[in-house]
């Protein structure tokens, strides 16, 4: 073990303790990152009612596209960050982190104009009915102008964690939700500015979050970032972006899924007692709770990205099996106890959005207790997918990723809508969850021993067999 990994404690210090370290506060920056949208449904609903709720909701997808671009920057850097810091290269992490500066910012000024010019489209594409089209509009037009500080905080809290500071990462997060929560009553009680000052509220704690993350950035542990590695460096992007692959892929799967969700729930809702605006709006405060809740499993997984990328960087396998097997335990018993709590009290997570018709209320809770029926699954997609990409296997990662969303919730919700309606499209959740969880454990089992295997024979100059059989002694 060299002097530069000996001294690091993501390489000696027992992982039980560093998992709590980094993983709890990863799970409050996830959970607050979830929070930002979710006090906004709050508040709307209590302020302006479901069709400001169901307007947010056609804005998701926007969010979702920037929220991809930020994690496969950030995600990405902290990978291609903690495997070089286990090699003991820390030049090579410094220009990682430099370019990710670069890129950020640069991408997110692009989609702001982008945004901004085709919203009208863009929202129609998305679901936009005749009632909560002019709300989305509305929101919709302010809250892309914060979309270069939502990059930073999105890109940089899992840069911040690969440098050894979690900490330093959750408080950005924190400060941005604290002031989102008091300025969104004030906003849209107070001065009646409706979905307006749920945006305004949105994008200055946004600008705050990204303030204090940037005069954090000045100073790392670990490295020192200088101009030089500011200037693009192709062959740094595209290692970055190739380990940020997986985050990108989950997250931009989430807007085909919201398209299709969307105009599904839109087109068979019309059809249904329920019309076309109430499976709108229940189902996407179900998918914002619930995202909140599996943050938790999330914010396991993203934080001990650096204890997987730094061990097997620099060569302790021992630490990364143990590492991968209490985050896999950790998330299952947390998505197990929200399981119970999505299917026995769903009314009183609803009525904190806003009392609405009695046909509201019936489809929500259907929406709960169906949708998420098998959420105890995703913790095993969402731990396997982050450790092959905190190990440098973005293709396995990549394929995982794309599992759930893509392979099967898009499927099924096209099947079962066609099916049996509005309702059908419900059943999908299940599905999606529960096969996307099987085949990441499944494809687990077929790489576990080749993943350590070939890069023990790499490192010793033996062949893949020999070690292979040296392990199974």
């Amino acid at each position: 073990m060299n002097e530069q990994v000996a001294a690091n404690p993501l390489g000696t210090e027992r992982v039980g303790k560093l998992m709590i370290r980094y993983a709890i506060p990863s799970i409050i920056s996830i959970v607050v990152n979830s929070l930002y949208n979710m006090v906004d449904q709050i508040f709307i609903g209590q302020g302006v009612g479901y069709l400001g709720n169901a307007a947010t909701n056609i804005l998701l997808p926007l969010t979702s596209i920037l929220l991809a671009l930020g994690m496969m920057i950030g995600d990405g850097t902290a990978s291609y960050m903690s495997l070089n810091l286990g090699k003991g290269d820390k030049q090579e992490a410094a220009y990682g982190v430099g370019n990710a500066v670069t890129l950020a910012v640069g991408t997110s000024v692009i989609l702001l104009v982008v945004f901004e010019v085709f919203l009208e489209p863009f929202c129609q594409l998305f679901g936009a009915t005749e009632g909560n089209l002019p709300y989305a509009l509305e929101y919709g037009s302010i809250i892309i102008l914060g979309f270069p500080f939502a990059m930073i905080d999105g890109a940089f809290g899992s840069i911040l964690r690969a440098d050894g500071r979690p900490k330093v990462s959750m408080i950005g997060l924190l400060i941005g939700c604290i002031t989102n929560i008091i300025l969104d009553p004030i906003f849209i009680f107070v001065c009646h500015w409706g979905v307006k000052g749920a945006a305004w509220a949105t994008i200055i704690g946004q600008i705050l979050n990204a303030v204090y993350f940037l005069l954090c950035m000045l100073r790392f542990k670990t490295i020192k970032v200088t101009k030089q590695h500011l200037v693009p460096k192709w062959t740094v992007i595209n290692k970055v972006l190739t380990l940020g692959t997986s985050s990108f892929i989950s997250q931009v799967a989430s807007v085909f899924v919201i398209a299709v969700m969307n105009n599904s729930l839109v087109k068979y809702g019309a059809k249904s007692k329920y019309g076309a605006d109430i499976p709108l709006a229940a189902l996407g405060i179900t998918m914002k709770v619930s995202q909140l809740i599996t943050g938790i499993a999330l914010g396991i997984a993203t934080g001990l990205q650096p204890i997987f990328g730094f061990n097997y960087g620099s060569g302790q396998y021992d630490r990364v099996k143990k590492t991968y097997k209490l985050a896999l335990t950790s998330c299952t018993l947390v998505l197990v106890a929200a399981f119970f709590i999505f299917q026995f009290c769903p009314e009183y997570i609803i009525n904190l959005f806003g009392q609405e018709s009695d046909l509201y209320m019936e489809f929500a809770v259907k929406c709960f207790r169906v949708y998420l029926l098998a959420c105890f699954m995703i913790g095993a997609g969402a731990v396997t997918g982050i450790f092959f990409q905190a190990i440098g296997k973005p293709v396995p990662a990549a394929v995982l990723s794309l599992s759930r969303q893509i392979i099967f919730l898009i499927p099924a919700m096209l099947l079962f809508g066609y099916l049996w309606g509005v309702e059908g499209i419900l059943w999908a959740g299940p599905v999606g969850d529960g096969l996307s969880g099987v085949i990441s454990l499944i494809t687990l089992g077929i790489f576990w021993k080749k993943i350590f295997s070939k890069d023990m024979a790499e490192r010793s100059g033996l062949s893949v067999e020999t070690v292979e059989a040296q392990g199974e002694h």
